[in-house]
């Protein structure tokens, strides 16, 4: 038995909608929400009439303006003195503020993106209009549209106001750091500068900051896989200590590494920095009980950068270990009790039982959380901020220490003595860089990608 094919009305080229639609329809094209209007369609046509009218607006009184502006950043670079011959005095005039050109000049662009947008969704909806009243179809009215924004476009209404968040307050600081990287913005050139091209990047990658960023990067990505590899290995292992048969009051001592993990992050780096200080608790301790003759430098500018980072990755364990052993005890006690109790009775022991069994499940469960947590340690501000402050410095570095990340880094660049914006800027995009590959290439990997 054949089944009748349903009808499916023929598309409509812009062409066809151009040249046999009514004087609403080709006015569409030139004043948004024509045709909307014309079919009583109140809310969106107004919505899109007013979008255009404002923008035209502001692009014949601010908008031109701004884009032109953006191509030299302002015109004048210097703080110059002038003789006013209406006044008959000297005035000085100051120089263009390059910051607020570059901000206007990015959003001027944002704004005339988002138009376009709106212009090809007023095409749509006239297109769509015509298909329906060529072929003789129910055109929705004004309260019908409206129903519809709150029925089957509710998904549409409800990030709305999202999205122009993300536009504002995502998008627009974004853009405009990344245009900060290709203009000569730093201490020499605070208010007025101009566009440099990728002489920033070069400065970065192979002039005087080279000898910098790559040692720098190295040790982000040896923290990176060091920081991630220690609490996710040693959380699993105090999670199945705590989940051993004989281990009685496991709530209780998950509790108490818990407790780690709960107090503010910032509180407990502050108070390592004070106990791990040279005249500090530990220093005192270890010296009452014999184990050393006088303090050591844990993390100080005296200290050695070996025991410096090795200082930083054993506190950071101390508050990552926690959350990994919250995690692999929800896996642990969730694992297929059968597969165990089948390599127990073939003779496997507990070692066997973990390396086959145990590690491998909770790796292919845990793999995404781990790319992120890589990801979250390269760019780890505060363990290294708070705790040694880059310390100790390096005085073959540019602005950096020896326990410096490419994240604090940056922001000694940003708000130290030198304030190299570009710099900054072309650092965050390096960053960004490095994370999205390794992160692509790392999940891609995982045995839960492939099998997903």
């Amino acid at each position: 038995m054949f089944r009748k094919k349903k009808h499916v009305a023929p598309k409509a080229t812009y062409r066809e909608v151009w040249t046999k639609g009514d004087i609403a329809t080709k006015l569409s094209f030139l004043i948004m929400g024509s045709n909307a209007l014309a079919n009583k369609q109140w809310i969106k046509g107004l919505a899109l009439l007013l979008s255009e009218v404002i923008f035209l607006v502001w692009f014949i009184f601010s908008g031109i303006s701004a884009l032109s502006m953006l191509v030299t950043l302002g015109t004048d670079k210097t703080k110059k003195v002038v003789y006013d011959a209406a006044q008959g005095v000297y005035v000085t005039k100051q120089p263009s503020n390059s910051v607020l050109i570059l901000l206007f000049g990015v959003l001027a662009i944002i704004l005339c993106i988002a138009v376009i947008y709106l212009y090809i969704v007023n095409l749509r909806s006239t297109r769509h209009n015509y298909i329906l009243k060529r072929d003789g179809e129910h055109i929705p009215t004004n309260i019908e549209e409206i129903k519809n924004l709150f029925d089957i476009r509710l998904h549409a209404t409800l990030m709305a106001v999202p999205l122009l968040g993300i536009l504002f307050f995502t998008i627009l600081p974004t853009v405009f750091m990344i245009s900060m990287a290709f203009t000569n913005y730093d201490r020499q050139h605070p208010i007025a500068f101009s566009w440099t091209g990728f002489k920033a990047f070069g400065n970065v990658l192979s002039g005087d900051l080279a000898g910098t960023f790559f040692p720098v990067l190295g040790w982000t990505l040896i923290w990176a896989v060091l920081a991630t590899a220690t609490t996710f290995f040693f959380g699993v292992l105090l999670a199945l200590l705590i989940e051993s048969k004989g281990i009685k009051h496991k709530s209780f001592w998950r509790t108490v590494f818990v407790l780690v993990w709960a107090v503010p992050q910032f509180v407990s780096l502050l108070m390592m920095a004070q106990f791990l200080d040279y005249q500090g608790a530990l220093n005192n301790i270890l010296m009452n009980i014999g184990m050393i003759s006088h303090p050591i430098h844990f993390i100080d500018n005296q200290a050695s950068p070996l025991v410096a980072r090795i200082t930083v990755i054993i506190v950071n364990m101390w508050i990552g270990i926690p959350v990994s052993m919250l995690v692999s005890t929800a896996i642990i006690q969730n694992l297929p009790t059968d597969q165990i109790e089948a390599a127990k009775i073939d003779g496997a022991n507990a070692v066997q039982i973990f390396k086959s069994i145990t590690f491998p499940q909770i790796l292919f469960v845990m793999a995404p959380s781990l790319i992120q947590q890589f990801i979250g340690n390269i760019n780890n501000f505060n363990v290294i901020f708070l705790l040694t402050g880059g310390a100790p410095m390096n005085s073959k570095y540019n602005g950096a220490g020896s326990t410096d990340l490419l994240v604090t880094w940056l922001y000694n660049l940003t708000f130290g003595q030198e304030q190299r914006y570009n710099a900054s800027a072309v650092l965050g995009i390096l960053i960004f860089i490095i994370s999205a590959v390794v992160s692509l290439i790392a999940y891609r990997h995982t045995n839960a990608f492939k099998e997903g």
